[in-house]
C-alpha cells in the first residue's frame, strides 16, 4: 500500500469514527437511560424484567398508526419528538452496520468511480438519478401525498405524506452536520460536502417510510429507486462508494424512526450467547 493510499485509508477511518461517535454516544446514552427507566417501571408494576441476553430490539412506543390530528401543528410538534427520539440501541445497530459496510467498501472508492465515470452505460443509465434524489423532487411529492389527505380528509394519507415530508427533514438534518463535521472532500474536487450522500440518505428516508406504510409491496419501488439514486451519484463523480453506503444508512435511521408509530420494522436484532443475531419477519398483509 502506498502511502498516500494509507492516508486516504486513515482519513476515511478517522470520519466514519467522527460520524460514529457522535451518533451513537447519543443513541447509547439514550437507549441505556430508557432501558433503566422501563425497567424501573416494570419493578415498580410488579413485572418481570428480563435479562440483558434475552432481551430483542423492540421498535420506541409511539402514537396510534393514525393520528387524530395531522395538521401543520401536529407536524411540527411530531418533528420535534422525532429528533429526541433518534438516540436509541436499534438507531446505534444502524449505524454500526451503515459504518462497518461503509468502511469495508473504502478501499474500492476510487476503482468503482474511475470504473463508472469512464463507462457510457453508466452515464446513461443512471443520468436521472440526481434529478430523482434532489429536494425539489422529493419534497414536492411529500407536499402532494399530504395536501391531498388534507383536502380529501383521508388521514391515512395525510399521516403519509408528514411522515415523508418528516423523515426528508431529520435525514436532512443528519447529513448536513456529518458533512460539515468531516468535511471529505468530493471526487470531483468540487468542494469538502462529500460524505455522506444526501440523494442517498433522502430517498432512503423516503422508501422507509413507504414501506411503514404501505408494507413491502409499496416499498420495493421505493426501495429500487432509492438504490438507483444512490449509485447514480457514482458516474457522476459527486460522491465515492462509501458516501452513498453510509447515507443509505442515515435515511433508514431518519425513515424508520419517524414512523416509529406505525408497521413493526421486519428487520430487528437480538443479543444471543456468544453474539448477536439478525431477525426478519415477514408479515402476512
Amino acid at each position: 500500500m502506498t502511502h498516500s493510499a494509507a492516508s486516504r485509508k486513515c482519513s476515511m477511518t478517522g470520519r466514519l469514527l467522527i460520524a460514529w461517535t457522535v451518533l451513537s454516544t447519543a443513541c447509547l446514552a439514550a437507549g441505556e437511560e430508557f432501558a433503566q427507566d422501563s425497567n424501573a417501571e416494570a419493578v415498580r408494576s410488579g413485572e418481570s424484567v428480563a435479562p440483558e441476553s434475552e432481551r430483542v430490539a423492540t421498535q420506541p412506543a409511539g402514537p396510534p398508526p393514525t393520528p387524530r390530528h395531522t395538521g401543520i401543528k401536529a407536524m411540527v410538534k411530531g418533528l420535534g419528538s422525532d429528533f429526541t427520539h433518534l438516540p436509541s440501541k436499534e438507531n446505534l445497530f444502524w449505524v454500526s452496520i451503515g459504518g462497518g459496510l461503509a468502511l469495508a467498501v473504502h478501499p474500492a472508492d476510487e476503482s468503482v468511480n474511475q470504473a463508472m465515470v469512464n463507462s457510457d452505460f453508466a452515464h446513461d443509465f443512471f443520468k436521472f438519478g440526481s434529478y430523482l434524489g434532489e429536494l425539489y423532487t422529493l419534497l414536492p411529492a411529500a407536499i402532494t401525498v399530504y395536501t391531498v389527505g388534507r383536502a380529501k380528509d383521508e388521514p391515512k394519507v395525510s399521516h403519509t405524506g408528514m411522515d415523508l415530508l418528516r423523515s426528508l427533514a431529520v435525514s436532512e438534518t443528519l447529513v448536513n452536520a456529518l458533512k460539515y463535521t468531516t468535511r471529505r472532500q468530493r471526487p470531483d474536487g468540487s468542494g469538502k460536502n462529500s460524505f455522506p450522500s444526501g440523494h442517498a440518505s433522502d430517498t432512503f428516508a423516503f422508501a422507509t417510510a413507504l414501506e411503514r406504510h404501505l408494507g413491502w409491496k409499496g416499498a420495493i419501488p421505493a426501495y429500487i429507486l432509492s438504490s438507483y439514486v444512490a449509485v447514480s451519484r457514482l458516474p457522476d463523480n459527486r460522491h465515492w462508494l462509501s458516501d452513498v453506503v453510509f447515507g443509505s444508512s442515515i435515511g433508514i435511521i431518519a425513515g424508520r424512526t419517524v414512523t416509529r408509530h406505525g408497521r413493526e420494522f421486519p428487520v430487528a436484532f437480538a443479543t444471543v450467547p456468544g453474539g448477536a443475531a439478525i431477525l426478519y419477519v415477514r408479515r402476512a398483509e
